[in-house]
């Protein structure tokens, strides 16, 4: 009879790290946000164009700097000057860009996106509220929870069904094909 030590012995694990995993410190340097801050900002003011945003909107989002500050991070951009955001600048810019980018993946065209974000929404996290205030509540948790949520619509989750689901019949075992 084998014993339990007569096993073959699993394969060794791989050595531990002497250093604690930590985040690319390299995304977060000075020269890295300076190479994304001016692109960054003008293409934040396209789309906060595009959105029809207000001076008190687009501050909102960008987490309420100075009007002077912002008009100075403007000013070097569109000069293609050196301009520096802080993490959480970028940050809020990123999600803006991920939000105008899943509303073009899930509206047929730009208008019906920027449609959406100015109408009420039933759903739970917006509370009868257009999702454009959630956007422009001035807290990065308010952008996330937009683009959360967008996220989950084009993975099919959290959106009623439209007229053409709820007249679809459902499927049966007989409409499963294996090829």
């Amino acid at each position: 009879m084998a014993s339990a030590l007569a096993r073959p012995l699993d394969p060794p694990v791989p050595p531990v790290d002497a250093e604690p995993a930590r985040l690319d410190a390299d995304r977060f340097s000075v020269p890295n946000r300076r190479r994304l801050s001016g692109p960054a900002l003008r293409t934040f003011t396209a789309i906060a164009d595009l959105w029809r945003l207000d001076e008190g909107e687009r501050l909102l989002i960008l987490g309420l700097p100075s009007r002077s500050t912002y008009y100075g991070w403007l000013k070097a951009a569109r000069e293609h000057q050196d301009v520096t955001l802080g993490v959480d600048v970028l940050t809020r810019i990123s999600v803006v860009l991920g939000i105008h980018q899943a509303l073009g993946i899930l509206h047929a065209d730009e208008p019906d996106g920027i449609a959406w974000l100015r109408r009420p929404h039933r759903a739970p996290l917006f509370g009868g509220q257009p999702p454009l205030a959630l956007v422009t509540s001035g807290t990065q948790d308010g952008l996330m929870a937009v683009r959360r949520f967008l996220d989950a619509a084009r993975g099919g989750l959290f959106l009623a069904p439209n007229a053409v689901d709820r007249d679809a019949a459902p499927l049966t075992d007989a409409d499963i094909v294996f090829a």
